[in-house]
């Protein structure tokens, strides 16, 4: 339980019980809920989605979805992403790139590319006429991306948050968050009006998506990143949007 809690309380916002410093163990093993933690943020995300069904038009209702995302996650991701840009793109050598990432002003790689990714979640969220099972399998798919990047690849840095959920998650952690991601996508499959082949579609592409970053990533780096544990999920999240529209 304290593993799940610090697992919700590093991803989100929402409030837990307790609220507390959690140890970089505790944080290890948290990572084995992190599609779980997924999960209760789309749960979030849909109800408020068919709230605003039929009240507002589909721009401004997926507007005001992505701003409550955003804010939900405390923007941690996104500030991941934005900062994955800058050193992947705006630097020539590793070492370069990540000192860039560590810089907390924002290039123009970053404006750039969170820009056209806001715009894309945008446009996504617009195209689908029922996103509710989409805002579900979204987060979900995209925290379980990221519990899979902190086991399976190097980390680039001797010391931060990222060395710290990397140096203590184990083979258990990465299959109980695939058993979690499994066993969560199944019951969506059960309960959502869309086909499952069209839900196995859009995971896929995720995936997909996912792994390129990654590719990108680490033909630039010698591993990963903290901000690039959030750059994967962000893109994930963007990729299983699009999914749902193709």
């Amino acid at each position: 339980m304290a593993a799940m809690l610090c697992a919700l309380q590093f991803l989100t916002v929402i409030p837990v019980p307790a609220r507390r410093p959690c140890t970089a163990a505790e944080l290890g093993r948290g990572v084995a809920y992190f599609p779980l933690v997924g999960a209760l943020l789309g749960v979030v995300l849909a109800a408020a989605a068919a709230v605003l069904q039929g009240r507002l038009p589909g721009g401004v209702r997926a507007a005001l979805i992505l701003g409550l995302w955003v804010a939900l996650t405390g923007a941690l991701h996104l500030d991941g992403f934005l900062d994955a840009c800058d050193g992947l793109f705006g630097g020539s050598t590793p070492g370069e790139r990540l000192r860039i990432m560590r810089d907390e002003r924002a290039g123009a790689y970053a404006v750039a590319g969170g820009t056209l990714l806001l715009l894309t979640k945008h446009a996504a969220l617009s195209g689908i006429p029922d996103p509710v099972p989409a805002l579900v399998l979204a987060p979900m798919v995209a925290r379980w991306t990221m519990a899979l990047a902190i086991f399976l690849f190097p980390y680039a840095r001797r010391e931060g948050l990222g060395r710290s959920l990397k140096d203590h998650v184990r083979p258990r952690e990465a299959w109980t968050a695939t058993a979690w991601a499994v066993a969560l996508a199944g019951l969506l499959a059960v309960l959502s009006p869309v086909p499952p082949g069209d839900m196995l579609v859009a995971t896929l592409v995720g995936l997909a998506a996912g792994g390129i970053l990654v590719r990108v990533a680490l033909r630039r780096l010698p591993g990963l990143t903290g901000d690039l544990y959030g750059a994967v999920t962000e893109v994930v999240e963007t990729a299983v949007l699009v999914g749902f529209c193709l």
